[in-house]
Protein backbone atom coordinates (compact mmCIF):
# COMPACT_ATOMS: atom_id res chain seq x y z
CA UNK A 1 0.00 0.00 0.00
CA UNK A 2 1.30 3.43 -0.96
CA UNK A 3 1.60 5.72 2.07
CA UNK A 4 1.33 9.46 1.43
CA UNK A 5 3.72 12.02 2.88
CA UNK A 6 0.89 13.31 5.09
CA UNK A 7 0.25 9.82 6.48
CA UNK A 8 3.94 9.27 7.16
CA UNK A 9 4.19 12.68 8.83
CA UNK A 10 1.21 11.86 11.06
CA UNK A 11 2.88 8.59 12.11
CA UNK A 12 6.14 10.40 12.87
CA UNK A 13 4.42 13.18 14.84
CA UNK A 14 2.36 10.81 16.99
CA UNK A 15 2.07 11.34 20.74
CA UNK A 16 1.77 7.60 21.39
CA UNK A 17 4.61 6.22 23.48
CA UNK A 18 6.43 3.20 22.03
CA UNK A 19 5.90 -0.05 23.90
CA UNK A 20 7.85 -2.51 21.74
CA UNK A 21 11.46 -1.45 22.31
CA UNK A 22 14.15 -4.10 22.16
CA UNK A 23 17.92 -3.96 22.59
CA UNK A 24 19.65 -4.15 19.20
CA UNK A 25 23.22 -3.10 19.95
CA UNK A 26 25.92 -2.93 22.55
CA UNK A 27 26.91 0.72 22.12
CA UNK A 28 25.63 3.77 20.25
CA UNK A 29 27.55 7.04 20.05
CA UNK A 30 25.94 10.46 19.58
CA UNK A 31 28.08 13.40 18.43
CA UNK A 32 26.67 16.56 19.98
CA UNK A 33 24.52 17.23 23.05
CA UNK A 34 22.20 19.60 21.21
CA UNK A 35 18.45 19.10 21.28
CA UNK A 36 18.87 16.70 18.35
CA UNK A 37 21.65 14.79 20.07
CA UNK A 38 19.90 14.52 23.41
CA UNK A 39 16.66 13.37 21.83
CA UNK A 40 18.52 10.78 19.76
CA UNK A 41 20.26 9.56 22.92
CA UNK A 42 16.91 9.18 24.67
CA UNK A 43 15.55 7.03 21.83
CA UNK A 44 18.75 4.99 21.64
CA UNK A 45 18.63 4.25 25.37
CA UNK A 46 15.75 1.86 24.62
CA UNK A 47 17.80 -0.06 22.06
CA UNK A 48 21.44 -0.02 23.23
CA UNK A 49 23.23 -1.34 26.29
CA UNK A 50 25.20 1.91 26.39
CA UNK A 51 24.75 5.34 24.79
CA UNK A 52 27.79 7.63 24.76
CA UNK A 53 27.22 11.33 23.99
CA UNK A 54 30.32 13.31 22.97
CA UNK A 55 29.93 17.09 23.36
CA UNK A 56 32.63 19.71 22.82
CA UNK A 57 31.11 22.40 25.07
CA UNK A 58 31.81 22.00 28.77
CA UNK A 59 29.37 24.63 30.07
CA UNK A 60 26.51 23.06 32.02
CA UNK A 61 24.95 26.32 33.23
CA UNK A 62 21.30 26.53 32.26
CA UNK A 63 21.44 30.33 32.16
CA UNK A 64 24.30 30.50 29.66
CA UNK A 65 24.18 29.74 25.93
CA UNK A 66 26.69 27.08 24.92
CA UNK A 67 29.71 28.40 22.96
CA UNK A 68 28.91 25.94 20.19
CA UNK A 69 25.46 27.53 19.71
CA UNK A 70 26.17 31.11 18.57
CA UNK A 71 22.45 31.81 18.27
CA UNK A 72 21.71 30.47 21.77
CA UNK A 73 21.02 33.93 23.21
CA UNK A 74 18.40 34.68 20.54
CA UNK A 75 14.66 33.98 20.61
CA UNK A 76 13.82 30.30 20.13
CA UNK A 77 10.42 28.67 19.85
CA UNK A 78 9.40 25.15 20.71
CA UNK A 79 6.36 24.55 18.51
CA UNK A 80 3.42 22.45 19.76
CA UNK A 81 4.69 19.42 17.83
CA UNK A 82 7.90 19.72 19.84
CA UNK A 83 5.97 19.81 23.13
CA UNK A 84 4.24 16.62 22.06
CA UNK A 85 7.51 14.80 21.41
CA UNK A 86 9.18 15.99 24.61
CA UNK A 87 6.25 14.73 26.66
CA UNK A 88 6.25 11.52 24.63
CA UNK A 89 9.88 10.71 25.44
CA UNK A 90 10.10 12.37 28.85
CA UNK A 91 6.68 11.90 30.49
CA UNK A 92 5.65 14.95 32.48
CA UNK A 93 8.25 17.16 30.80
CA UNK A 94 5.94 20.12 30.14
CA UNK A 95 4.69 20.16 33.74
CA UNK A 96 8.29 19.97 34.97
CA UNK A 97 9.36 22.83 32.69
CA UNK A 98 6.50 25.03 33.88
CA UNK A 99 7.31 24.25 37.50
CA UNK A 100 10.94 25.23 36.86
CA UNK A 101 9.96 28.61 35.43
CA UNK A 102 8.95 28.21 31.79
CA UNK A 103 5.82 30.18 30.96
CA UNK A 104 2.47 29.29 29.45
CA UNK A 105 1.09 32.75 28.62
CA UNK A 106 -2.60 33.43 28.98
CA UNK A 107 -4.22 33.76 25.53
CA UNK A 108 -5.29 37.28 26.50
CA UNK A 109 -1.58 38.24 26.55
CA UNK A 110 -0.70 36.74 23.15
CA UNK A 111 -0.58 38.90 20.03
CA UNK A 112 0.20 38.07 16.41
CA UNK A 113 0.56 40.97 13.96
CA UNK A 114 1.02 40.85 10.19
CA UNK A 115 1.74 44.17 8.44
CA UNK A 116 0.50 45.96 11.55
CA UNK A 117 -2.85 44.16 11.66
CA UNK A 118 -3.73 41.98 14.64
CA UNK A 119 -4.47 38.41 13.53
CA UNK A 120 -7.00 36.21 15.36
CA UNK A 121 -5.60 33.34 17.41
CA UNK A 122 -6.89 29.78 17.06
CA UNK A 123 -8.58 28.31 20.15
CA UNK A 124 -6.07 27.21 22.79
CA UNK A 125 -7.47 23.67 22.82
CA UNK A 126 -6.76 23.37 19.08
CA UNK A 127 -3.00 23.73 19.50
CA UNK A 128 -2.22 22.97 23.12
CA UNK A 129 -0.10 25.03 25.50
CA UNK A 130 2.62 27.50 24.57
CA UNK A 131 5.74 26.42 26.45
CA UNK A 132 7.96 29.51 26.42
CA UNK A 133 11.54 29.78 27.67
CA UNK A 134 15.06 30.56 26.54
CA UNK A 135 16.89 27.86 24.62
CA UNK A 136 19.56 27.25 27.32
CA UNK A 137 16.82 26.72 29.93
CA UNK A 138 14.94 24.21 27.79
CA UNK A 139 18.06 22.39 26.65
CA UNK A 140 19.29 22.05 30.23
CA UNK A 141 16.03 20.36 31.27
CA UNK A 142 16.27 17.92 28.35
CA UNK A 143 19.92 17.22 29.22
CA UNK A 144 19.03 16.58 32.86
CA UNK A 145 16.25 14.15 31.96
CA UNK A 146 18.37 12.36 29.36
CA UNK A 147 21.42 11.96 31.61
CA UNK A 148 19.24 10.65 34.42
CA UNK A 149 18.74 7.52 32.29
CA UNK A 150 21.20 4.93 33.53
CA UNK A 151 22.73 3.84 30.24
CA UNK A 152 23.36 7.34 28.82
CA UNK A 153 26.78 8.85 29.52
CA UNK A 154 28.13 12.24 28.42
CA UNK A 155 31.83 12.98 27.86
CA UNK A 156 33.41 16.22 26.72
CA UNK A 157 35.57 16.39 23.65
CA UNK A 158 35.79 17.51 20.03
CA UNK A 159 34.84 14.96 17.40
CA UNK A 160 37.75 14.43 15.00
CA UNK A 161 36.37 11.82 12.61
CA UNK A 162 34.68 8.49 12.01
CA UNK A 163 36.32 5.15 11.29
CA UNK A 164 34.92 2.54 8.94
CA UNK A 165 35.10 -1.23 8.74
CA UNK A 166 34.02 -2.48 5.35
CA UNK A 167 30.69 -0.89 4.43
CA UNK A 168 29.79 0.36 7.89
CA UNK A 169 30.88 2.90 10.47
CA UNK A 170 32.67 1.31 13.40
CA UNK A 171 34.23 3.98 15.64
CA UNK A 172 34.51 7.66 16.50
CA UNK A 173 37.70 9.62 17.10
CA UNK A 174 37.56 12.53 19.53
CA UNK A 175 39.95 14.80 21.40
CA UNK A 176 39.05 15.17 25.11
CA UNK A 177 41.02 18.40 25.63
CA UNK A 178 43.13 20.69 23.47
CA UNK A 179 46.45 19.00 22.74
CA UNK A 180 45.42 15.66 24.22
CA UNK A 181 45.77 12.41 22.31
CA UNK A 182 42.80 11.25 20.29
CA UNK A 183 40.47 8.73 21.87
CA UNK A 184 38.86 6.04 19.73
CA UNK A 185 35.48 4.68 20.81
CA UNK A 186 33.86 1.80 18.95
CA UNK A 187 30.14 1.78 18.24
CA UNK A 188 27.44 -0.25 16.52
CA UNK A 189 25.62 2.94 15.50
CA UNK A 190 26.77 6.55 15.26
CA UNK A 191 24.56 9.67 15.21
CA UNK A 192 25.87 12.97 13.84
CA UNK A 193 24.07 15.77 15.67
CA UNK A 194 26.82 18.38 15.37
CA UNK A 195 24.65 21.03 13.72
CA UNK A 196 24.99 23.29 10.68
CA UNK A 197 28.78 23.06 10.76
CA UNK A 198 28.78 19.26 10.59
CA UNK A 199 31.97 17.86 9.03
CA UNK A 200 30.44 14.47 8.27
CA UNK A 201 30.28 15.17 4.54
CA UNK A 202 34.05 15.77 4.49
CA UNK A 203 34.69 12.65 6.56
CA UNK A 204 32.67 10.59 4.12
CA UNK A 205 34.56 12.00 1.14
CA UNK A 206 37.92 11.33 2.78
CA UNK A 207 36.93 7.70 3.28
CA UNK A 208 35.82 7.28 -0.34
CA UNK A 209 32.07 7.63 0.21
CA UNK A 210 29.87 10.04 -1.80
CA UNK A 211 28.90 13.34 -0.21
CA UNK A 212 25.21 14.20 0.18
CA UNK A 213 23.93 16.89 -2.18
CA UNK A 214 23.39 20.21 -0.41
CA UNK A 215 20.71 22.77 -1.19
CA UNK A 216 21.01 26.34 0.01
CA UNK A 217 18.68 29.33 0.03
CA UNK A 218 20.51 32.63 0.71
CA UNK A 219 18.22 34.34 3.24
CA UNK A 220 20.83 36.73 4.76
CA UNK A 221 18.96 37.00 8.08
CA UNK A 222 20.13 39.43 10.77
CA UNK A 223 19.00 39.10 14.40
CA UNK A 224 19.32 41.19 17.54
CA UNK A 225 17.89 40.13 20.91
CA UNK A 226 17.90 41.62 24.39
CA UNK A 227 16.58 40.62 27.81
CA UNK A 228 14.50 42.95 29.96
CA UNK A 229 13.09 42.58 33.45
CA UNK A 230 9.33 42.05 33.35
CA UNK A 231 7.28 44.88 34.79
CA UNK A 232 3.44 44.76 34.82
CA UNK A 233 3.42 48.56 34.86
CA UNK A 234 5.01 48.53 31.41
CA UNK A 235 3.16 45.70 29.68
CA UNK A 236 1.33 42.44 30.30
CA UNK A 237 2.57 40.82 27.06
CA UNK A 238 3.23 37.08 27.21
CA UNK A 239 3.93 36.57 23.51
CA UNK A 240 3.90 39.16 20.74
CA UNK A 241 4.96 38.24 17.21
CA UNK A 242 5.03 40.86 14.46
CA UNK A 243 6.09 40.74 10.84
CA UNK A 244 6.09 43.12 7.93
CA UNK A 245 5.80 41.04 4.78
CA UNK A 246 7.46 41.77 1.43
CA UNK A 247 5.21 44.00 -0.65
CA UNK A 248 3.61 45.63 2.39
CA UNK A 249 5.30 48.98 1.73
CA UNK A 250 7.58 48.42 4.73
CA UNK A 251 10.99 46.71 4.88
CA UNK A 252 10.46 42.97 5.56
CA UNK A 253 11.18 42.71 9.27
CA UNK A 254 10.23 40.42 12.13
CA UNK A 255 9.99 41.04 15.82
CA UNK A 256 9.10 39.06 18.90
CA UNK A 257 8.53 39.51 22.62
CA UNK A 258 8.48 36.40 24.81
CA UNK A 259 7.89 36.24 28.55
CA UNK A 260 10.56 33.73 29.61
CA UNK A 261 11.76 32.16 32.84
CA UNK A 262 13.15 34.40 35.58
CA UNK A 263 10.45 37.08 35.11
CA UNK A 264 12.15 38.38 31.97
CA UNK A 265 11.14 39.45 28.48
CA UNK A 266 13.29 38.30 25.59
CA UNK A 267 12.85 40.80 22.75
CA UNK A 268 13.92 40.18 19.16
CA UNK A 269 14.20 42.40 16.09
CA UNK A 270 15.27 41.01 12.72
CA UNK A 271 15.97 42.23 9.20
CA UNK A 272 17.38 40.88 5.96
CA UNK A 273 20.32 41.53 3.64
CA UNK A 274 21.69 45.05 4.31
CA UNK A 275 19.03 45.70 6.97
CA UNK A 276 21.19 44.82 9.98
CA UNK A 277 20.19 45.43 13.60
CA UNK A 278 23.29 46.24 15.63
CA UNK A 279 24.38 45.78 19.24
CA UNK A 280 23.77 49.48 19.86
CA UNK A 281 20.97 49.85 22.42
CA UNK A 282 19.60 53.04 20.87
CA UNK A 283 19.35 51.38 17.46
CA UNK A 284 17.56 48.46 19.10
CA UNK A 285 15.12 50.75 20.88
CA UNK A 286 14.42 52.76 17.73
CA UNK A 287 13.61 49.61 15.76
CA UNK A 288 11.26 48.42 18.51
CA UNK A 289 9.56 51.80 18.67
CA UNK A 290 9.22 52.49 14.94
CA UNK A 291 8.86 49.08 13.28
CA UNK A 292 6.62 47.13 15.63
CA UNK A 293 3.46 47.38 17.80
CA UNK A 294 3.50 49.61 20.91
CA UNK A 295 4.49 46.90 23.42
CA UNK A 296 7.89 46.53 21.74
CA UNK A 297 8.76 50.18 22.18
CA UNK A 298 7.31 50.34 25.69
CA UNK A 299 9.49 47.46 26.87
CA UNK A 300 12.63 48.60 25.03
CA UNK A 301 12.32 52.24 26.15
CA UNK A 302 11.17 51.75 29.73
CA UNK A 303 12.18 48.20 30.67
CA UNK A 304 15.28 47.40 32.71
CA UNK A 305 17.87 45.93 30.34
CA UNK A 306 19.56 42.74 31.54
CA UNK A 307 22.96 42.24 29.94
CA UNK A 308 23.66 43.44 26.39
CA UNK A 309 22.04 43.41 22.98
CA UNK A 310 23.24 40.28 21.18
CA UNK A 311 23.34 39.85 17.39
CA UNK A 312 23.38 36.86 15.06
CA UNK A 313 23.62 36.44 11.28
CA UNK A 314 22.52 33.42 9.27
CA UNK A 315 23.48 33.48 5.63
CA UNK A 316 21.27 30.70 4.35
CA UNK A 317 18.84 27.89 4.93
CA UNK A 318 20.42 24.58 3.97
CA UNK A 319 19.66 20.92 3.71
CA UNK A 320 21.84 17.87 3.09
CA UNK A 321 19.85 15.23 1.26
CA UNK A 322 21.28 12.01 2.66
CA UNK A 323 18.24 10.16 1.33
CA UNK A 324 19.45 10.81 -2.22
CA UNK A 325 22.78 8.97 -1.77
CA UNK A 326 23.08 5.74 -3.69
CA UNK A 327 25.73 4.55 -1.24
CA UNK A 328 25.88 5.36 2.46
CA UNK A 329 27.60 3.43 5.26
CA UNK A 330 25.58 1.18 7.53
CA UNK A 331 25.29 2.23 11.16
CA UNK A 332 25.16 5.94 10.37
CA UNK A 333 22.38 8.36 11.40
CA UNK A 334 22.27 12.15 10.91
CA UNK A 335 19.86 14.37 12.87
CA UNK A 336 18.91 17.97 13.55
CA UNK A 337 20.67 20.88 11.84
CA UNK A 338 23.29 18.48 10.50
CA UNK A 339 20.54 17.39 8.10
CA UNK A 340 18.73 20.69 7.58
CA UNK A 341 18.60 24.12 9.17
CA UNK A 342 15.93 26.64 8.30
CA UNK A 343 15.27 30.35 8.64
CA UNK A 344 14.98 30.53 12.45
CA UNK A 345 12.16 33.09 12.42
CA UNK A 346 9.75 30.19 11.80
CA UNK A 347 10.86 28.31 14.93
CA UNK A 348 11.25 24.93 13.22
CA UNK A 349 14.72 23.91 14.37
CA UNK A 350 14.22 22.36 17.81
CA UNK A 351 10.86 20.89 16.85
CA UNK A 352 12.34 19.25 13.75
CA UNK A 353 15.03 17.73 15.97
CA UNK A 354 12.40 16.10 18.18
CA UNK A 355 10.66 14.70 15.09
CA UNK A 356 13.97 13.28 13.82
CA UNK A 357 14.12 11.36 17.11
CA UNK A 358 10.68 9.96 16.32
CA UNK A 359 12.03 8.87 12.91
CA UNK A 360 14.90 7.13 14.66
CA UNK A 361 12.51 5.35 17.00
CA UNK A 362 10.38 4.12 14.09
CA UNK A 363 13.48 2.82 12.35
CA UNK A 364 14.86 0.98 15.38
CA UNK A 365 11.47 -0.51 16.27
CA UNK A 366 11.27 -2.00 12.76
CA UNK A 367 13.93 -4.55 13.83
CA UNK A 368 16.44 -3.40 11.19
CA UNK A 369 19.73 -5.03 10.30
CA UNK A 370 22.40 -2.63 11.53
CA UNK A 371 24.70 -4.03 8.85
CA UNK A 372 22.50 -2.38 6.22
CA UNK A 373 22.21 1.39 5.56
CA UNK A 374 19.48 3.16 7.55
CA UNK A 375 17.51 3.95 4.40
CA UNK A 376 14.12 3.85 6.11
CA UNK A 377 15.30 6.42 8.66
CA UNK A 378 16.52 8.87 6.01
CA UNK A 379 13.29 8.43 4.03
CA UNK A 380 11.25 9.44 7.09
CA UNK A 381 13.56 12.36 7.87
CA UNK A 382 13.04 13.61 4.32
CA UNK A 383 9.28 13.87 5.05
CA UNK A 384 9.98 16.05 8.10
CA UNK A 385 12.54 18.18 6.27
CA UNK A 386 10.27 18.62 3.25
CA UNK A 387 7.44 19.83 5.50
CA UNK A 388 9.56 22.42 7.29
CA UNK A 389 11.42 23.43 4.13
CA UNK A 390 8.20 24.09 2.24
CA UNK A 391 6.73 26.32 4.94
CA UNK A 392 9.88 28.39 5.46
CA UNK A 393 11.41 28.62 1.99
CA UNK A 394 8.13 29.33 0.20
CA UNK A 395 7.74 32.37 2.45
CA UNK A 396 11.40 33.37 2.01
CA UNK A 397 11.12 33.27 -1.79
CA UNK A 398 8.96 36.40 -1.51
CA UNK A 399 11.90 38.36 -0.07
CA UNK A 400 13.28 40.80 -2.65
CA UNK A 401 16.90 39.62 -2.30
CA UNK A 402 16.07 35.88 -2.60
CA UNK A 403 16.08 34.66 -6.21
CA UNK A 404 15.66 30.90 -5.78
CA UNK A 405 16.05 28.05 -6.03
CA UNK A 406 12.35 27.70 -6.90
CA UNK A 407 10.92 24.23 -6.21
CA UNK A 408 8.67 22.34 -8.57
CA UNK A 409 5.05 23.49 -8.31
CA UNK A 410 6.07 26.76 -6.64
CA UNK A 411 3.39 28.93 -8.26
CA UNK A 412 0.54 26.57 -7.40
CA UNK A 413 1.65 26.03 -3.81
CA UNK A 414 2.20 29.77 -3.38
CA UNK A 415 -1.32 30.46 -4.63
CA UNK A 416 -2.86 27.89 -2.28
CA UNK A 417 -0.81 29.04 0.70
CA UNK A 418 -1.68 32.69 0.04
CA UNK A 419 -5.38 31.93 -0.24
CA UNK A 420 -5.37 29.93 3.01
CA UNK A 421 -3.28 32.55 4.83
CA UNK A 422 -5.74 35.30 3.91
CA UNK A 423 -8.76 33.18 4.81
CA UNK A 424 -7.24 32.28 8.18
CA UNK A 425 -7.87 35.87 9.26
CA UNK A 426 -11.62 35.38 8.98
CA UNK A 427 -12.51 31.68 9.02
CA UNK A 428 -11.88 29.86 12.34
CA UNK A 429 -11.61 26.41 10.73
CA UNK A 430 -9.04 27.60 8.21
CA UNK A 431 -7.19 29.45 10.97
CA UNK A 432 -6.85 26.26 13.01
CA UNK A 433 -5.65 24.25 10.03
CA UNK A 434 -3.17 26.92 8.97
CA UNK A 435 -1.70 27.09 12.47
CA UNK A 436 -1.50 23.30 12.75
CA UNK A 437 0.71 23.28 9.66
CA UNK A 438 2.93 26.18 10.73
CA UNK A 439 3.41 24.60 14.17
CA UNK A 440 4.33 21.24 12.57
CA UNK A 441 1.37 19.32 13.94
CA UNK A 442 0.21 18.60 10.38
CA UNK A 443 1.88 18.15 7.01
CA UNK A 444 1.61 21.17 4.65
CA UNK A 445 -0.55 19.13 2.26
CA UNK A 446 -3.34 19.56 4.83
CA UNK A 447 -3.80 23.08 3.45
CA UNK A 448 -4.87 21.58 0.13
CA UNK A 449 -7.60 19.37 1.61
CA UNK A 450 -10.90 20.00 -0.21
CA UNK A 451 -12.71 21.13 2.94
CA UNK A 452 -10.01 23.69 3.76
CA UNK A 453 -9.75 24.97 0.19
CA UNK A 454 -13.52 25.29 -0.19
CA UNK A 455 -13.80 27.26 3.04
CA UNK A 456 -10.89 29.47 1.98
CA UNK A 457 -12.50 30.13 -1.39
CA UNK A 458 -15.86 30.87 0.24
CA UNK A 459 -14.20 33.35 2.57
CA UNK A 460 -12.51 35.08 -0.38
CA UNK A 461 -15.70 35.28 -2.44
CA UNK A 462 -18.26 35.65 0.34
CA UNK A 463 -16.41 36.84 3.45
CA UNK A 464 -19.60 37.46 5.34
CA UNK A 465 -20.47 33.75 5.12
CA UNK A 466 -17.42 32.54 7.07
Amino acid sequence: MVVSAAQRFARIATAERPSDARVLMRRAIVLGASMAGLMAARVLSDHADEVLVIERDTSEESSSPRPGVPQGSQVHALLPAGHTQLDRWFPGFTAEALAAGATNPDPETIRNYVNGDLRPLPPRDALGISLVSTRPFLESLVRRRALAIGNIKLVHGRADGIEFTGDRVSAVRYQPTEGAELVIETADLIVDATGRSSRLSDWLKAAGWPQPPMRRMPIKLNYASALFKQDPNISDIGISIAQNQPGSGQPPRQGGVLAVEGDRWLVLVAGYADDRPTRDLEDFRKRCRVDFPPAFGQIADHGELIGEVMTYHQADSRRRDYDKLERIPAGLIVAGDAVASFNPVYGQGMTSATLHASCLSAYLRSNPSLDEPATAYFDDVRVVVDAAWQVSTFADLALPHVDGPYPRGYRLVKAISGLVFQAAAGDPHVNVQFNRVTTMLDHPSALARPQTLLRALRWKLLPGMA
